[in-house]
C-alpha cells in the first residue's frame, strides 16, 4: 500500500549552504571585477601588477614608454606619485604609447588611471594592431584627480599592437599612471564565468529525509524540478501574441519576464493628441499576469525625434511641457504597481529632442515626475552601444554615468530608484570590453539589465547570441536579461527565436539550452546512509520529491522549497515537516 503526505508523516530537512562547491578550483589567475568610479587624488595600483605592460606604474622613468605622434612625454612626481606626462599635443593621438604583443583569440583587459591638466576631457585607449585601430575603453578625466578607465579587446590577429590615450582636446595635457593589461586564454575566461556563477548565482542544497522519529532514511529515491528560475531571463513579445495559439504556448513554455516591443510606447497609445488608447497594451498585460510573466514598462520616453508621435513633433514648448506630463500621468498611473520597471527615457546619450525643446534638465524632470506618481517601481535609463560598441563615444561607461548622475543631481531625484538599462543590439561582440564595461557600471551599486539583447544576421549569429547571454548571465552585477525577439509574421527587429511555424531557429536553441542548463532539468539521486542527498542549484523555485520503498511500505512525499541567495559566511538551515 501506499502512503501519501496526510497520513504517513516523513520529516523533510533542507539544508542550504552558501559554501562554494568543491572540485572546480581553477588554476587559472581570478578576473579582477572591482572598477572605480570616483576621481581620486591617488590612483590605486595597476590590477594584475600590471600583466604584461613594462614600468606599468611608472616607477622607472620613461622605461617602456614612448612618444605616440607629436607629444612630449615626460615623467613627473606629485606627492610622491610618479606618472607620465604628454603634453604640446596637436593631433587628438599625440600621447604616450608601449608595445606590447597581442595574441589572437586571448581576451585582454586593460585598466589605466588619467588625469588631464585642466577641466574635464574624454580620454580614449586605443590598440594600433596590424589589422586596424582597435579602441578597447574610455573615460571622462578631470584634472587635479585621477579617474580609473576600464576596458578589454580581442585581437583578429596575431602580432605587435601598440598602446595609446588619445583625445579630442589637443588644449591638455593628457597624465597616464597604474596601467595594466592582463591576458586570459578562452578556457581561462570560461572558468572565471564558472566561478562567478558559483558564487553568485548557486547555493549548495542539502537534503535530509527522516521518518517521524527521526531516523534517516537511507537509499531513498530524490527528484528536485525547478518550478521558477530567480535570476530573470526573458524576451520581448508583441500584440500577435495575443491572437496566436503557437505563439503562446512557445513563449509561456520558456519566459518569465517580458517588455513589449511598441505597444506601450507614446506613439502606439497616442497617435492622435487626446485620443489615447491602451487597449493592446491593456490585453497584453492581461496576457503577461495569466502567464505569471513579469512585464517591464517600455517605454515612457523616445529621445529619437524620429519616434515622437506626428503630432508632438510641431508643439511649441510650453505645449510639449504639457503633452509630455499628461503622458506621464497616463501611462504611469495607469499601469502603476503592475511593472516591474520603467524606461523612462530611451536613447537619451544619442538624442536630444525632449532637451533641445525642454532644457538641458527635460530628463530628470521625467524621472522625478514618474517617481512621484510610482515610487516604489525601479526607474531606467535605456540606451545602446555602451557594452557593444567601444567605438561610439556617445555611449561609453563614461558618458552613461555623466548623464546618471545629471538625473539624480536634478533637485528632488537624490531618493530614486534608478537602474542601468543596456539595450544590448550586437554586431561582433568584444566580450571583454562588455565584461569591463559592466564591471564600471557595477560599481555604482545600480541595478543593471541587459533590456534588449539581439545580434545582427550572420553566420555567427547564434554563436555570438551564446556568448552574450553567458557573460551577462555569470556577471555579478546583472540583474536580468530580456531578449529583443518579438515576433511577427514578416519577420524580427534584427533577430528572431523561432520561425513561422515556431520552430527553433539556432538563436532559439541556444536560448533553450541556456534555460537547461541554468537549471530548468530534473535532478535525481539517493539519499546516502545518513539520509542526505548533497547538490547544488540555482537559486529559485523548487519541488522535491522523495519516495522509499521498506517492505510492503510505500514512504512518498513532495514539497516545495526555495533556494535564495545568502553571504557567503552563512549557512541557512530549514526543518520541513509533513505530517497528517
Amino acid at each position: 500500500m501506499t502512503f501519501r503526505e496526510k497520513n504517513n508523516p516523513l520529516l523533510l530537512q533542507l539544508l542550504l549552504c552558501t559554501l562554494l562547491c568543491a572540485g572546480f578550483e581553477a588554476a587559472a589567475l581570478s578576473y579582477d571585477y572591482t572598477a572605480s568610479i570616483e576621481c581620486l587624488e591617488k590612483p590605486h595600483k595597476p590590477q594584475y601588477g600590471g600583466g604584461i605592460i613594462k614600468n606599468p606604474e611608472l616607477s622607472h622613468g620613461l622605461k617602456g614608454w614612448s612618444a605616440f605622434g607629436n607629444a612630449k612625454i615626460e615623467q613627473r612626481e606629485s606627492g610622491g606619485n610618479k606618472f607620465l606626462v604628454a603634453h604640446g599635443r596637436s593631433q587628438p593621438y599625440d600621447s604616450i604609447s608601449q608595445k606590447v604583443y597581442l595574441e589572437e583569440n586571448k581576451f585582454y583587459t586593460l585598466s589605466a588611471w588619467i588625469q588631464v591638466s585642466e577641466g574635464a576631457a574624454p580620454v580614449t585607449a586605443v590598440f594600433k594592431t596590424i589589422t586596424g585601430f582597435k579602441h578597447a575603453g574610455a573615460v571622462v578625466a578631470e584634472s587635479k584627480c585621477w579617474s580609473m578607465l576600464k576596458g578589454g579587446l580581442s585581437p583578429d590577429a596575431s602580432g605587435l599592437a601598440e598602446l595609446y590615450f588619445e583625445s579630442k582636446n589637443t588644449s591638455v595635457d593628457i597624465w597616464v599612471d597604474s596601467i595594466s593589461l592582463q591576458p586570459f586564454t578562452q578556457e581561462e575566461w570560461r572558468s572565471q564565468r564558472h566561478q562567478s556563477i558559483e558564487k553568485n548565482h548557486k547555493t549548495n542544497v542539502r537534503i535530509q529525509a527522516v521518518d517521524k522519529q527521526g531516523k534517516p532514511l537511507q537509499n531513498a529515491n530524490i527528484s528536485i524540478e525547478q518550478k521558477q528560475l530567480q535570476f530573470p531571463f526573458g524576451c520581448a513579445i508583441n500584440k500577435n501574441i495575443l491572437t496566436n495559439t503557437a505563439y503562446q504556448n512557445w513563449f509561456t513554455s520558456r519566459f518569465k519576464v517580458t517588455a513589449f516591443e511598441d505597444e506601450m510606447k507614446w506613439y502606439s497609445t497616442e497617435a492622435s493628441p487626446g485620443r489615447e488608447d491602451y487597449s493592446a497594451s491593456d490585453a497584453m498585460l492581461q496576457f503577461a499576469k495569466n502567464h505569471n510573466i513579469a512585464v517591464r514598462g517600455h517605454n515612457i520616453f523616445w529621445d529619437d525625434p524620429q519616434y515622437q508621435p506626428g503630432w508632438v513633433n510641431s508643439l511649441s514648448p510650453s505645449d510639449l511641457s504639457k503633452a509630455a506630463d499628461k503622458r506621464i500621468n497616463s501611462v504611469t498611473s495607469r499601469y502603476k504597481g503592475q511593472v516591474i520597471a520603467w524606461d523612462v527615457v530611451n536613447e537619451n546619450l544619442h538624442f536630444s529632442f525632449f532637451e533641445s525643446k525642454l532644457g538641458q534638465n527635460a530628463s530628470g524632470v521625467f524621472f522625478n515626475r514618474v517617481h512621484s506618481l510610482d515610487g516604489a517601481t525601479t526607474l531606467f535609463m535605456n540606451d545602446y552601444n555602451t557594452i557593444e560598441d567601444s567605438r561610439d563615444g556617445k555611449a561609453t561607461p563614461a558618458m552613461y554615468l555623466q548623464k546618471l548622475r545629471q538625473i539624480s543631481e536634478f533637485p528632488g531625484n537624490q531618493n530614486l530608484r534608478i537602474g542601468i538599462g543596456l539595450e544590448s543590439h550586437f554586431s561582433t561582440p568584444n566580450i571583454p570590453y562588455m565584461r569591463a564595461s559592466i564591471d564600471t557600471l557595477g560599481a555604482t551599486g545600480l541595478p543593471i539589465w541587459l533590456t534588449e539583447v539581439d545580434v545582427q544576421s550572420s553566420p555567427n549569429q547564434a554563436q555570438y547570441l551564446e556568448q552574450i547571454l553567458r557573460e551577462a548571465h555569470a556577471h555579478p552585477k546583472v540583474q536580468g536579461i530580456v531578449v529583443w525577439a518579438a515576433w511577427k509574421p514578416s519577420g524580427c527587429y534584427r533577430m528572431c527565436l523561432t520561425d513561422n511555424n515556431f520552430k527553433n531557429l539556432a538563436t532559439g536553441d541556444v536560448v533553450d539550452k541556456l534555460l537547461h542548463e541554468w537549471g530548468s532539468k530534473r535532478l535525481e539521486g539517493k539519499t546516502d546512509a545518513d539520509g542526505f542527498f548533497d547538490t547544488t542549484l540555482f537559486h529559485g523555485d523548487y519541488e522535491v520529491k522523495i519516495n522509499r520503498q521498506a517492505a510492503n511500505t510505500i514512504f512518498s512525499m513532495a514539497q516545495s522549497f526555495k533556494v535564495l541567495p545568502t553571504n557567503a559566511s552563512q549557512t541557512i538551515s530549514m526543518l520541513i515537516k509533513v505530517s497528517a
